[in-house]
């Protein structure tokens, strides 16, 4: 049985994972709540990048003895292996509690065993609470690295009301207004990569940076990533600057530069690229999720949404599940996931 007090720290454990999105990998971005005996919280954590200490160990050094007796809520269960930290099933036994929840059990083959080792030591341990919300959340990207060994992909795409991506001049700027404009800083900063094609470096030169409410450079940058097997990219192009880490790849189509970023750490990719480079991942299955910013404007002529497809009869549609709808001032949020794209399969993958 889980108690009220307990879902309330299985919700804020989440969001603790969230908050630390971008930061973390390869390791993926735990969150964990520590209560006391008479259910009070007592200590909070995420994960450290890498090399620093893991969600559980946060929130069990914030609790200090408070912790003995009580309960530990964790989006992940903890891991029983030594990489660059301890084993986090070890620091829960030390600090002497007596419950661990855990929303996701342990996908691969060298850090599993964790819950297996509390319970062993005696600790009432319950794996699967409320996990498709985790696994939905900000572990999603972690996972699908975990299970299938390439990076998590959203695509995220400003566009009218018509589908059209830019104007017929090719002018698109702003199609979306402030809001949704900041609210793409946000995404950025929860990615590991930004990636784009030579085709949109060239008509639009992007410098793909994060900033903050006033403009200014974030203090953490994701990877820029140009997609640019023809070698078009100018040397004076914004997203060579200085401002972030560039890579320039020439990796044989999308598969083939997921696996490159993915051999890089990187486990969550923006895709900000035009209908082109969008309409080659979706072809090859390669979209985790979709967010399209739609403004209420109508152009009627322009560069679509997305490329060609190679579908020709509506029964070929490729389906999108409707997850969320986010007013973003005057604009809307649309995040999707296309139906069926996740592979299964635990890979022995570790982490740190």
């Amino acid at each position: 049985m889980v108690s009220p007090q307990e879902r309330a720290a299985m919700a804020r454990a989440r969001e603790l994972g969230a908050s630390v999105l971008g930061t973390t990998s390869p390791n993926p971005p735990v969150g964990a709540v520590v209560l006391d005996a008479d259910g009070a919280v007592v200590g909070e954590g995420a994960t450290s990048p890498p090399g620093g200490p893991h969600a559980e160990v946060h929130a069990l050094a914030r609790a200090g003895e408070r912790a003995r007796g009580g309960t530990a809520v964790v989006t992940l269960e903890p891991c029983a292996h030594t990489g660059r930290t301890g084993p986090c099933a070890d620091a829960l036994l030390a600090a002497g509690v007596a419950r661990v929840l855990v929303a996701v059990p342990e996908p691969t083959g060298l850090a599993g065993g964790g819950a297996e080792r509390l319970r062993a030591a005696g600790v009432d341990v319950e794996v699967g609470v409320e996990r498709e919300a985790a696994e939905e959340g900000a572990l999603a990207a972690w996972l699908t690295g975990a299970r299938v060994g390439r990076p998590f992909v959203v695509w995220k795409a400003g566009a009218t009301l018509d589908g059209r991506v830019a104007a017929a001049d090719g002018t698109s700027r702003w199609i979306t207004g402030p809001v949704a404009r900041a609210a793409v800083h946000r995404l950025r900063a929860g990615c590991d990569a930004v990636l784009v094609g030579s085709g949109t470096v060239l008509a639009d030169d992007p410098q793909l940076t994060v900033r903050d409410a006033d403009g200014r450079d974030a203090p953490r940058q994701p990877l820029r990533v140009v997609h640019d097997r023809r070698g078009r990219v100018p040397a004076g192009a914004r997203v060579l600057d200085g401002a972030a880490p560039t890579l320039v790849s020439r990796a044989d189509g999308p598969a083939g530069l997921l696996a490159e970023l993915f051999d890089r750490d990187v486990r969550r990719v923006l895709l900000e690229g035009g209908p082109t480079l969008a309409a080659a991942f979706l072809r090859e299955g390669l979209v985790d999720e979709v967010l399209v910013h739609l403004a209420p404007k109508l152009l009627g002529a322009g560069p679509s949404l997305v490329g060609d497809l190679g579908i020709s009869t509506i029964g070929a549609a490729l389906s999108l599940e409707l997850r969320e709808v986010t007013p973003l001032g005057g604009d809307v949020q649309i995040r999707l996931r296309p139906t069926g794209h996740t592979g299964v399969g635990p890979r022995a993958d570790g982490r740190d």
